[in-house]
């Protein structure tokens, strides 16, 4: 547990046990391989009490030019923007987003909940906000919710496309049901136009906190939480 939560390598927290630094309820512990109940008993370390949690939850308002990733030689990760007391809880962010896309990120260690948020089977929602170079149409409108044929010829479930600022450069909603690679610009190349920005707003039940600057995340609320546990597609 102690290891896990980083308070030092495995070698290291049986030397702080036997210096009678661990305490569980009171009672200097000592054998490393004592098992404990933290939901029913406290465990601190030189008098500090050790909060244990399986699980963490994390929304990160993703900056440009970072990777959605653990871990890569060459590019700054997301991980890597996180405080080392989160990073020790390995989490990983659920599904990507490109590096150039800022926006909505959840990063967590709860595989089971990141496997239900985007499994194909579910096709939870995402809505993204850009901006488009050439003008959007209720031609287009009406293409994207029919769905439409990406460059490598497969055919996209239907999108719901909204016209926030019209003009020559376009301000759009879209909420799409997939996640295909770059799939947002590869629907608007189809449609002979291109995105020049690109920020997702929500996830399923999860909307972007805006107080969020880009590169700064928190936990997420008890209630954000339940709601993403809870979340059924209609």
């Amino acid at each position: 547990m102690l290891a896990n939560l980083g308070y030092g390598s495995r070698k290291e927290v049986k030397q702080l046990l036997k210096s009678g630094a661990i305490k569980v309820d009171d009672a200097v512990v000592k054998d490393a391989k004592q098992h404990v109940d933290t939901a029913k008993q406290s465990v601190t370390l030189n008098g500090e009490v050790i909060e244990y949690r399986e699980f963490i939850y994390l929304m990160m308002n993703k900056p440009q030019g970072v990777l959605s990733a653990t871990e890569d030689s060459a590019c700054e990760t997301v991980i890597d923007l996180l405080e080392l007391e989160d990073q020790v809880y390995e989490p990983f962010p659920v599904g990507r987003l490109d590096k150039d896309t800022e926006g909505l990120l959840l990063i967590t260690n709860d595989g089971q909940l990141a496997h239900r948020l985007l499994s194909p089977k579910k096709h939870v929602p995402k809505t993204y906000f850009a901006v488009i170079d050439g003008e959007v149409t209720e031609a287009d409108i009406d293409a994207f919710s029919r769905g439409v044929t990406l460059d490598d010829g497969y055919e996209t479930k239907p999108g719901e496309l909204k016209i926030l600022k019209p003009g020559i450069r376009s301000d759009i909603e879209l909420t799409i049901t997939e996640g295909k690679f770059h799939q947002v610009k590869r629907m608007f190349q189809a449609v002979g136009k291109r995105v020049v920005y690109l920020q997702r707003i929500s996830m399923g039940p999860l909307a972007l906190d805006e107080t969020l600057e880009l590169g700064e995340y928190r936990e997420l609320t008890d209630e954000e939480v339940e709601l993403l546990r809870d979340y059924q597609v209609k």
